[in-house]
């Protein structure tokens, strides 16, 4: 109980006593991240959006086996030194994550947040090593433009125009190899988000939904540390795109926190959305999961940066609850990453 007690930090945060190291990282991206603004940061660029595989379903799954496999090769490991993987994707039962799961010799942990995975697993894995029940984990994610497309929202073919205010599903997947000791980058807190519902029930309109539920978890988290935007280098969400962005700065404003200096959204960043055609951003899984594996800790391990606050979101909706006329909740969780 005591150690509970020291651990909690206010309502919604958590303080990790033994801070796990993030000792290597991997991004893998599709051809069209490939040519974003962020291409020089990336670890693999694939040439073939499906990636040699007969579907892109099966491409999505290969892309997170291949950035787990590479993340252990970084750190000199194999698979049998990993007590955990936890990992997620957008697609129904999680097929990309059980999928690759079982090409490995690891215990496996299934998260599903929709977009907000990729804090969600960090957060879990991170626990775990914090609690002494593991050495290593890794923490996963990944998403694909075309297999989310089709389970979302219509075939390929069907050619639909997209709003102005729709995003573009990422391809790509990120893997995080956390340790329980080195000099590294290392998770500090953890403020775990509530499900909040404006009633917006557009699913072209993401940013709009799940922006609540960012400034929730970020206001939060400040209240629960005693920090504000300043403190960090970089504040970073997930996949609120344009929209989203504008409503999330504009929101925590009226909460008496201006977090303009420090704040980028990975939605907005990874593509050129005028040049690329991306409409308000980037989105999925694989979204927040590539830029910080691969822009963002990048900058860390070169000290360009020393503290990030990580805010992956997601909309936890679903075809058959759009279809029923239901809103789409969003869902937001905070990992605060200090060298």
């Amino acid at each position: 109980m005591n150690n509970t007690n020291n651990r909690r930090v206010g309502r919604y945060t958590v303080k990790l006593l033994n801070p796990p190291a993030i000792i290597a990282t991997t991004s893998i991206v599709g051809p069209k991240e490939g040519k974003g603004p962020l291409k020089d940061y990336f670890d693999v660029v694939l040439t073939d959006d499906t990636n040699g595989k007969e579907s892109f379903e099966k491409a999505e799954s290969s892309m997170m086996y291949d950035a787990i496999q590479q993340t252990l090769d970084k750190a000199n490991l194999k698979e049998k030194d990993i007590d955990y993987l936890c990992a997620g994707d957008l697609l129904n039962q999680l097929s990309s994550s059980n999928f690759a799961a079982r090409e490995v010799d690891m215990p496996f942990i299934g998260l599903y947040g929709a977009c907000s995975t990729m804090s969600e697993s960090l957060s879990i894995a991170s626990m775990l090593i914090d609690g002494g029940f593991a050495k290593y984990t890794i923490a996963s994610t990944s998403s694909h433009f075309s297999s989310a497309e089709r389970q979302f929202r219509f075939p390929l073919e069907f050619g639909s125009q997209r709003s102005l205010a729709s995003q573009w599903t990422v391809t790509g997947s990120g893997a995080v190899l956390l340790a329980s000791e080195g000099n590294f980058p290392r998770v500090t807190h953890i403020t775990t988000g509530k499900v909040k519902d404006y009633g917006i029930k557009d699913p072209n309109n993401m940013g709009a939904a799940m922006a609540p539920a960012a400034v929730d978890t970020i206001y939060n988290h400040f209240l629960d540390t005693g920090r504000d935007g300043n403190y960090y280098d970089v504040i970073a969400t997930g996949d609120l795109g344009k929209v989203g962005y504008d409503i999330t700065v504009d929101l925590l404003k009226e909460y008496g926190y201006d977090i303009t200096s420090s704040y980028i959204d990975c939605g907005e960043s990874i593509f050129d959305n005028e040049k690329q055609n991306t409409c308000s951003g980037g989105s999925g899984c694989g979204c927040s999961a590539v830029v910080f594996c691969g822009y963002l800790y990048k900058q860390l391990m070169k000290k360009e940066i020393q503290k990030i606050l990580l805010v992956s979101t997601g909309a936890l909706m679903s075809p058959t609850t759009s279809f029923q006329g239901e809103s789409m909740p969003g869902i937001a969780h905070a990992v605060s990453i200090e060298f």
